[in-house]
C-alpha cells in the first residue's frame, strides 16, 4: 500500500501515527504508546522522535508525550493551551509550538503543517480525580516535501468544515477515526472522505476496544470503489 511519496507512515495503533521522512526525521501523531493494548513492544520506545503532534488533551492521545518529549528533546505541537499542562510536567517551553486553528508553521524543514479544527472534548485527570481543561481539540494538515497533503482529523465527528479543508487544502489522503462511539463510525468516515475529496483513507481509532467497533471493511463498503482504504496492522507501514 502506498500513497505515492517520500515519506512513510507507520500504524503504531489506536490513534498513534508515525511518520518517517525521507532523511530519517520522525514525527509521531498523538503518541500513547506504554498504555496501548494495540502497540507493538517494537514501538513503545522509538529510538528517534523529533516531532511530536498533539491533537487533544485525552490520555489515549498524550500518553506519552511528556516522556518521549524529555528523552528525545522532540518538538512539541499542540493548541496552545496544553503548553502550561506540558511545562507543569517538565516539557521545556523551548521544545513547545503552542498554535491555534487556522495557523501554519514550517515545523522542521521539509515538513509544514496546518492546525484546523475538530469536533471532540479535551481534558484529563491529571491524577487527584480533578479533570484538567486541555483547550480545544484540533486536527493537523501535514504537509512533507515529496509527499501529498494528508489530513489528520484527529478523534472527530464529522462536520460541513471538512468541505471547506478539501476546497482549501486539497488532501490527498485522511487519517481518519471509524471506531464510533467516541468518534465517527465508518459511514460517517465516509461521508467526511467525500467532503474532503480524498482518493485514499487511513483508518484509525478502531478495535483497540470492543466499543470501537467499526472495521476498514465497512469503511471500504461505505465508500464504494472510487476511495481507496489503506488499512494495515498495528506496526505495518504505508509507504
Amino acid at each position: 500500500m502506498s500513497l505515492g511519496g517520500s515519506t512513510e507512515i507507520r500504524w503504531v495503533g489506536h490513534g498513534t501515527f508515525q511518520f518517517r521522512m525521507p532523511g530519517g526525521e520522525v514525527v509521531l501523531l498523538d503518541p500513547w504508546l506504554e498504555g496501548n493494548p494495540s502497540c507493538t513492544p517494537a514501538d513503545k520506545n522509538p529510538g528517534r522522535v523529533d516531532v511530536i503532534l498533539v491533537t487533544h488533551g485525552h490520555g489515549d492521545h498524550v500518553g506519552d508525550v511528556v516522556r518521549l518529549a524529555k528523552q528525545h528533546r522532540a518538538k512539541v505541537v499542540c493548541i496552545y493551551d496544553i503548553c502550561t499542562w506540558l511545562i507543569k510536567h517538565g516539557v521545556e517551553s523551548s521544545q513547545l509550538i503552542g498554535m491555534n486553528k487556522g495557523g501554519s508553521t514550517e515545523v522542521i524543514p521539509g515538513f509544514s503543517l496546518t492546525m484546523v479544527r475538530a469536533e471532540h472534548s479535551s481534558g484529563i485527570d491529571d491524577g487527584n480525580g480533578t479533570l484538567v481543561y486541555m483547550g480545544e481539540p484540533v486536527g493537523y494538515i501535514l504537509r512533507f516535501a515529496g509527499t501529498p497533503t494528508i489530513y489528520a482529523s484527529g478523534d472527530t465527528a464529522v462536520f460541513m468544515d471538512m468541505q471547506l479543508f478539501g476546497e482549501m487544502y486539497r488532501p490527498h489522503a485522511a487519517i481518519l477515526p471509524i471506531g464510533g462511539f467516541f468518534t465517527m463510525d465508518p459511514p460517517a468516515a465516509a461521508r467526511a472522505a467525500r467532503m474532503l475529496g480524498v482518493k485514499s483513507v487511513i483508518p484509525g481509532h478502531y478495535g483497540t476496544f470492543p466499543l470501537l467497533a467499526g472495521t476498514p471493511a465497512e469503511l471500504q463498503q461505505a465508500l464504494g470503489s472510487d476511495v481507496s482504504v489503506l488499512a494495515v496492522k498495528p506496526g505495518a507501514t504505508i509507504a
